[in-house]
């Protein structure tokens, strides 16, 4: 208060009369000699240096200004910036004297806020104690509750899981077997279970209460729902009852059933599965046989003992007596529709009395297929409900044991009364077919018995194929011949025969039959040779031989493009036995002229030889073959016509013959043109366009 006085009081002294401030002061002088003792001028050369880019030091340098002027007029500035600030400060004095107020009623202000804040900060400090109690006893309080929770909720699952309940009791004591009956044993299983197997729970005192009024629900359940399947299981034994609709739609709907029985009623269980089994292998077994005694009314016999290839038509035995000639049974050799039977391997199986109504027959193969089918699709049904049901692969087998021993029986008399080749192999590939059909469904159940079939069908086939190898190895000859040149029967026999057997192993390959195949060729080739050669003329020894392996290739062409080597070998026979029939056949009409040809065409006639070619050589050679060449031919085409069964093939070989007979006449012609004075027979030559025409008229007419 002092200052704000003194200011207030030199303000109005000021205004008043007008005071000076510098007069007040006064003027600032400087005694030249005062410091003069004092003033250094050492170093001042190094300031000037460094102060030399100065500009108030350059300007002054350059003025030549002394410097105690200098520095007076400097001190002089001081005072009057002095003198002002003074003056300005003197202006704000309200300014700073209210500013001073303010800042002393704020700092009484803050005084008093810092001891409210004090004091809160003191209430602050005790609430923070408090509350951090308050969340020591609230964690612990909600551990407890977790605890307690958690114990409540092992309780309450301890007393659901032990606990029987009136209503189970009732249910499974009074109730008929259906779906509530269903939920309310699952239940029960839970609590069994739940009993057994909790070591705690078997401590417990409230086991000693529920534990017998739970084995007496467990035996009393055990009792009911045993005798339930078991009537479910007599209804399969109802003739006429569809037994997978059965399965299907009433016992899965009860497979808990078993379930439960396995878990705690083990023999029971036991007797169950013994008395499913028991009814299913009857009931299959009584199925099958009596499809078996169905199916063997509508057989077709096909082959017996002598209906071998190299088996003379006309012998009987007691086997043919009453029976059609063989000769008209091209069935037991020749595969024809039988091949049909793969392609209608997954068709459902034969209804009997259907077929029976209808007055059909079929060949074995085709009941063996549907008998398999019948089985294959039996055993799928069987075997995956009994994995559904009983949870169980093994109870199949014991199920099927019976209806395998019924077509086992059956099998084994059919088996060795079956003489019909091509019958086996095609029972041997239906088995095949059969075995990728279970591979495709992945069911393993009936691998071991197809195993076991196809074993049993090889050997089979393997004795009858010997039984015909063994015919041709062993036939008459003098029984078999025939005075024909057409192709022989037995040949005919076996081109079926082989090109059924190569159809079959198309897509098979199998060596052993192969072999067995080049077997029966060489006995073949044996046979008909040796029937060839009854005849007196090689002509017509070669003429059966064309005919028979002609007939040979058409039937192996017309099984497929699949012959292979047996094709190959006939095409050569073929190839080799119409070159000589044609060298045969022109030399009965131009013998002369292909001996001429053949021993002198190709000497020198100018050579100095003994006896060199003179016209006279060939000059009846010209004229007789001028005078009856055409009239020849047509000779030629008669008896091609008449020898050759086949009209194409007698036409291919007539064709090759004129062509032959060409090339002869062709190096004759040139032979006579070596000759000297031989153009006197031009006229005599008939023209090679001639016979070209000739030719090209005989190729027309196929």
């Amino acid at each position: 208060s002092s200052s704000r006085s003194l200011l207030v009081d030199l303000q109005m002294m000021m205004d008043q009369s007008g005071f000076d401030l510098g007069v007040f002061v006064g003027d600032l002088a400087f005694d030249e000699d005062s410091s003069r003792d004092d003033v250094s001028l050492e170093g001042l050369e190094q300031e000037l240096e460094e102060c030399k880019n100065d500009d108030v030091v350059a300007n002054i340098l350059s003025k030549g200004t002394k410097l105690r002027e200098y520095a007076k007029g400097v001190e002089n500035d001081v005072r009057q910036v002095e003198l002002n600030s003074i003056q300005e400060y003197i202006k704000e004095s309200d300014n700073l004297v209210s500013l001073h107020d303010q800042i002393r009623d704020c700092d009484s202000i803050l005084s008093q806020m810092e001891t409210l804040l004090s004091g809160f900060q003191g209430e602050i400090g005790s609430i923070s104690s408090e509350i951090k109690s308050l969340q020591e006893k609230s964690m612990d309080m909600g551990l407890k509750l977790k605890n307690r929770k958690g114990a409540e909720v092992k309780l309450a699952r301890f007393v659901e899981d032990i606990i029987v309940p009136p209503r189970m009791v009732d249910i499974i004591v009074d109730s008929e077997v259906n779906d509530e009956y269903m939920r309310t044993l699952e239940m029960l299983s839970k609590k069994l279970k739940f009993v057994e197997v909790d070591t705690m729970v078997q401590s417990s005192k409230a086991l000693k209460d529920v534990q017998p009024e739970l084995e007496k629900l467990r035996q009393k359940a055990i009792s009911k729902v045993s005798e339930f399947i078991v009537q479910k299981l007599h209804a399969l034994r109802k003739p006429k009852t569809n037994i997978q609709i059965l399965q299907q739609s009433v016992l899965l709907k009860y497979k808990y059933v078993i379930i439960f029985l396995k878990e705690h009623g083990k023999e029971v269980y036991m007797e169950v599965r013994g008395a499913y089994v028991d009814t299913m292998n009857k009931v299959l077994s009584a199925h099958f046989r009596s499809y078996i005694q169905a199916v063997e009314k509508l057989q077709l016999d096909i082959a017996t003992p002598s209906d071998l290839i190299g088996v003379e038509t006309r012998a009987t035995s007691l086997f043919s007596i009453g029976r059609e000639p063989l000769k008209n049974r091209s069935a037991v050799f020749a595969l024809g529709e039988r091949i049909n039977i793969l392609k209608e391997i997954e068709q459902p199986a034969l209804i009997p009395h259907i077929a029976e109504a209808s007055s059909l027959k079929y060949p074995y193969e085709v009941l063996f297929r549907s008998l398999h089918k019948l089985l294959m699709d039996t055993a799928t049904s069987e075997y995956l409900f009994c994995d559904d049901f009983f949870g169980e692969e093994s109870i199949f087998y014991e199920i099927f044991a019976g209806p395998f021993a019924v077509i086992d029986e059956h099998f084994n008399l059919i088996l060795p009364n079956c003489f019909d080749a091509i019958g086996l192999m095609l029972m041997i590939r239906i088995i095949h077919q059969h075995q990728l059909i279970m591979s495709r469904r992945r069911l393993p159940c009936l691998d071991s018995y197809l195993d076991k079939i196809n074993i049993s069908l090889w050997p089979r086939f393997k004795m009858v194929f010997d039984m015909h190898l063994n015919s041709l190895r062993t036939a008459n000859v003098k029984t078999l011949w025939e005075d024909d040149v057409h192709p022989h029967y037995v040949m005919r026999r076996y081109a079926e025969f082989s090109a059924s057997l190569v159809h079959l192993n198309v897509e098979y390959g199998d060596g052993q039959l192969e072999l067995n195949l080049e077997r029966l060729r060489m006995a073949v080739d044996d046979l008909i040779n040796k029937l060839a050669k009854t005849f007196t003329k090689p002509k017509l020894q070669t003429v059966f031989l064309i005919n028979n392996y002609d007939m040979t290739m058409a039937v192996l062409k017309e099984a497929g493009p699949e012959g292979g080597k047996t094709q190959m070998h006939f095409e050569e026979l073929l190839k080799s036995n119409t070159g000589i029939f044609v060298e045969e056949l022109l030399l009965e009409h131009f013998s002369n002229l292909i001996k001429f040809v053949k021993t002198r065409a190709s000497e020198d006639p100018n050579s100095s030889s003994e006896k060199p070619i003179s016209v006279s050589d060939v000059e009846p050679l010209v004229k007789d073959f001028g005078s009856r060449w055409k009239a020849a031919i047509e000779l030629m085409h008669k008896d091609v016509i008449t020898s050759f069964s086949n009209f194409l093939c007698g036409m291919e070989i007539l064709r090759a013959a004129l062509t032959q007979l060409l090339l002869y006449y062709t190096r004759l012609s040139d032979c006579i043109k070596r000759i000297p004075g031989g153009s006197t027979l031009n006229k005599d030559l008939v023209s090679i366009s001639s016979i070209m025409y000739e030719i090209r008229k005989y190729s027309r007419t196929f």
